[in-house]
């Protein structure tokens, strides 16, 4: 599961999986770069962003590189004039600050379902109408 375009020769013959699910966009490598691109252009990078750096933190093993991960998402994406900040509200901001001194692999959980909800009813379908998307799928001859 989680690997429909990755491994195909070209990863753009998958892009019109795209268009079913946030899910299958974000398996992809390549869809992660399209959506990321189609973000930037709408000053929004930091949910992709975000998102990405919650899922590889949730992979890490041990606590020295946990608390690092933890701290340098928390200074990028969470405290309030983060360069990067996320729009999540100031409760789940609240829990993330309280406990980022001693961070476990769930401390960005809620914040990374709320950005990734705002992400499915927000941008996602904006993605699918963008050019960005259209001319991928002229480049795959599937439009």
């Amino acid at each position: 599961k989680g690997r429909f375009c990755c491994f195909s020769k070209d990863p753009l013959e998958d892009a019109t999986s795209w268009s079913e699910s946030i899910e299958k966009l974000l398996a992809c490598k390549a869809g992660q770069q399209a959506f990321q691109e189609f973000l930037r252009s709408e000053y929004s990078e930091e949910n992709i962003l975000f998102w990405q750096a919650c899922e590889d933190y949730k992979k890490i093993k041990n606590i020295p590189e946990m608390v690092s991960a933890a701290n340098r998402i928390y200074s990028e994406f969470v405290q309030v004039e983060a360069p990067r900040q996320i729009n999540i509200d100031c409760g789940t901001r609240a829990n993330i600050t309280k406990c980022i001194s001693e961070p476990t692999l769930e401390s960005f959980n809620k914040a990374q379902k709320q950005i990734y909800s705002l992400m499915t009813r927000d941008c996602y379908p904006r993605f699918l109408k963008s050019e960005i998307y259209q001319s991928i799928l002229e480049k795959t001859g599937s439009s």
